[in-house]
């Protein structure tokens, strides 16, 4: 009998451990479950040279612990820091860690990190900065969440300081009707933004009802007319970065005098020709040339003439050259008259008194 009881003791004491570790283990053990509520976003879209952008997630509920990588480009963009973690860059990756060490009293709903946009960037370049993380808890790490392996992506755009795109037209003199007038179109920007499909078209308005051509040739001596075709190849070309600076040899025709509004456009062919930039310019054409007026004189004011120059009179024709008047030449025959004399006289009284 008493065996039977210490056997039936013993059964009781395994069954009382065992039960004892269950309620152990059930009491410590982290259950994964999915992070649904993160979110990742950015302060900016656009980041030009020089400026950061910086990079939100939100966890969507308190974490004690996690590991996130941040993945970037470094052609163009380097970091700067970190707000809610210990981080680790090597250069194309930022890996960044926490853990509570209060045992749960301060943990984290959120973090972020900062990259700047690199200098001497000359064209639109999207890029992604891809998030992804492990080892994810809750405060007290009672409940662990599904590892991040497919990356959350956040696109921006690092693009330098584009500046408009600016159409200029110059000429020497007033056109005149029906004859050709020499005419630069020039498009210029310091940094214009990239295109691959541009054109530049222009338009003519005048109150007169004139016509009006613009013709040109490009490189391969093909003519075109901006006012009927636009320039060059109808599918467009491409035109942008720094020190944008196109120049067209122009020839204008204007069949009617008065004023002519020239409007030159550049549009853009891959977005329904949208226009990227446009001036307009006045263009006054004559009947005759114009010639400078000749500078009035002003009254009793008399012409000199000097040695092998001529004149002219009033029907055109030319008249000898004078010379200049130097009120000296009147009195030269006279002096040599006097001396001649004098001589003469004292010639004739000193042979008269040897006698």
């Amino acid at each position: 009998m008493i065996e039977k009881m210490k056997k039936i003791l013993k059964s009781l004491l395994i069954l009382s451990i065992l039960f004892a570790f269950i309620l152990l283990f059930n009491t410590n053990s982290v259950q994964a479950v999915a992070l649904d509520d993160i979110a990742i976003s950015s302060n900016k879209d656009i980041v030009n040279p020089g400026d950061t952008v910086t990079l939100t997630i939100n966890f969507g509920k308190p974490l004690g612990a996690y590991t996130f990588d941040i993945a970037y480009d470094n052609n163009l963009l380097e970091y700067v820091e970190t707000d809610g973690g210990t981080p680790n860059d090597n250069g194309t990756r930022v890996r960044v860690v926490f853990h509570d060490s209060t045992g749960g009293t301060n943990p984290k709903e959120s973090m972020s990190i900062t990259f700047r946009a690199k200098e001497g960037i000359t064209t639109s370049n999207p890029t992604d900065l891809a998030v992804t993380a492990e080892g994810l808890s809750n405060p007290d790490a009672t409940e662990s969440y599904d590892d991040i392996t497919t990356a959350l992506e956040k696109n921006i755009v690092v693009e330098p300081r584009y500046e408009d795109y600016k159409f200029d037209l110059s000429y020497t003199g007033a056109p005149v009707v029906n004859m050709e007038k020499e005419m630069v179109l020039s498009l210029t920007s310091n940094m214009g933004k990239n295109y691959d499909h541009a054109r530049i078209i222009a338009e003519a308005t005048t109150s007169d009802g004139g016509n009006v051509q613009l013709k040109g040739t490009d490189e391969t001596q093909t003519e075109y007319d901006l006012i009927d075709n636009g320039w060059g190849d109808p599918s467009g070309y491409s035109i942008g970065g720094p020190n944008v600076n196109k120049v067209l040899n122009l020839k204008g025709i204007f069949d009617k005098a008065g004023e002519y509004t020239l409007t030159f456009k550049l549009i853009d062919r891959d977005n329904s020709d949208a226009v990227v930039a446009e001036n307009t310019f006045t263009v006054t054409v004559t009947d005759t040339e114009n010639t400078p007026p000749e500078e009035e004189k002003p009254e009793n004011e008399t012409e000199g003439t000097i040695e092998g120059e001529t004149t002219t009179n009033t029907t055109g024709e030319k008249l000898p050259a004078q010379l200049p008047k130097t009120g000296i030449n009147l009195y030269i025959p006279i002096v040599v008259i006097l001396i001649a004399i004098i001589s003469t006289s004292l010639y004739v009284i000193i042979n008269k008194n040897k006698r």
